[in-house]
């Protein structure tokens, strides 16, 4: 039996938390306190969420802008198409630092978070290493630097269960040290859909708190802890049991939605949907009306998406079975994020640098 505690799924992303919201309340699109702009940089689905303290208390996520860039270029393993995506992050990664008045001379502080010995959470440290440092260069011999660059540091502080340290107090001591005019921080996320993992960039002015991909919060790193901008970088590189399940319900609901726009009655075979309709995708325009859900699955039919994804957390939960989970190719994955991402924020940071993959990229 379902409790009355709000089934809170785990997300580290904004237009997912504003998702939830409309979910939960039933209610339109418009959130107020929450607005939502929806364009395309180079033919890639952008979406900018600005959030003030209104809407913050409604989707439960700090008041700031979150941009979401959606590729399918890493899951594709398609060169041509992560240089792209490279040069429209370094694009919104540039807007985001001109709409915070960082001017082009301005220090920076690249911080890789996660542990390097963990795969799904190495996206940080991956991208540290193809970070192009030069604040070396500028103490040291500053009479080698072109214009078009500015100082940037690196670093990749681990995780408490390694260091013993609060990666926000070995932060804060680095900022004392390196005087930096603003960070950016780059760590793995959570999200509650599948078809976003590997496949949605977030960016942040909103700061972060580490760990909360795998909801093990530590001390937030943001613009109030240090007193200067903080900007978040993220990718989903995982997702729990129960998003998985619920998301795969989902899907055999439209696979059958779609036997019966095609067939004009129910199907009784579970054949892949893929098979059955050519490799087409199913959308939202599959999924059938609640009657013929109810009809075909009975009570779990029936369930709205809070309900049934309750349901299953309730299920799995006092079993362990509630895992968190990578895709078996995380490994390529995470070695071209991190080369996605340097590209990225090197061209955004360095007039002068284009927004291009090192050769190591291609495998």
């Amino acid at each position: 039996m379902l409790n009355d505690d709000k089934f809170q799924m785990r997300t580290d992303l904004a237009i997912e938390a504003r998702e939830m919201y409309v979910e939960d309340e039933r209610q339109a699109q418009d959130i107020e306190g929450v607005v939502l702009t929806e364009q395309k940089v180079k033919g890639y689905h952008v979406t900018d969420v600005r959030v003030d303290e209104i809407g913050a208390k409604k989707i439960n996520k700090k008041a700031g802008r979150y941009i979401t860039l959606e590729t399918n270029a890493i899951k594709n393993s398609d060169s041509d198409e992560q240089q792209e995506t490279a040069q429209v992050l370094s694009l919104l990664l540039a807007d985001l630092l001109k709409e915070h008045d960082i001017q082009e001379s301005q220090s920076c502080l690249v911080v890789g978070l996660g542990n390097d010995y963990v795969t799904p959470d190495a996206l940080g440290p991956e991208t540290i290493k193809k970070i192009l440092v030069t604040k070396h260069l500028f103490v040291y011999h500053p009479e080698t630097v072109a214009d078009g660059y500015r100082p940037v540091a690196a670093f990749s502080p681990g995780v408490m269960g390694v260091t013993g340290m609060e990666t926000s107090d070995i932060i804060q001591g680095l900022v004392k040290e390196v005087d930096p005019d603003f960070i950016i921080t780059i760590d793995a996320l959570a999200s509650r859909g599948i078809d976003r993992v590997n496949t949605t960039i977030q960016l942040s002015d909103t700061g972060i708190h580490p760990g909360s991909g795998v909801s093990n919060k530590r001390k937030e790193l943001s613009n109030e802890t240090f007193g200067i901008p903080v900007i978040s970088m993220g990718v989903p590189t995982v997702v729990d049991a129960v998003t998985i399940t619920s998301d795969t319900i989902d899907y055999v609901f439209k696979h059958f939605g779609r036997e019966l726009k095609e067939s004009h009655k129910p199907s009784k075979s579970l054949a892949p949907a893929s098979l059955t309709f050519g490799g087409k995708k199913l959308t939202e325009e599959d999924m059938p009306k609640q009657e013929k859900k109810a009809e075909l699955f009975g009570m779990i039919g029936t369930l709205e998406e809070n309900e049934k994804r309750q349901l299953i957390k309730e299920v799995l939960s006092p079993l362990g079975y509630n895992l968190m989970v990578t895709p078996k190719e995380v490994d390529s994955y995470i070695h071209d994020l991190g080369h996605l991402l340097a590209s990225g924020i090197n061209g955004a940071l360095h007039e002068n640098v284009d927004s291009h993959l090192p050769n190591s990229f291609t495998r």
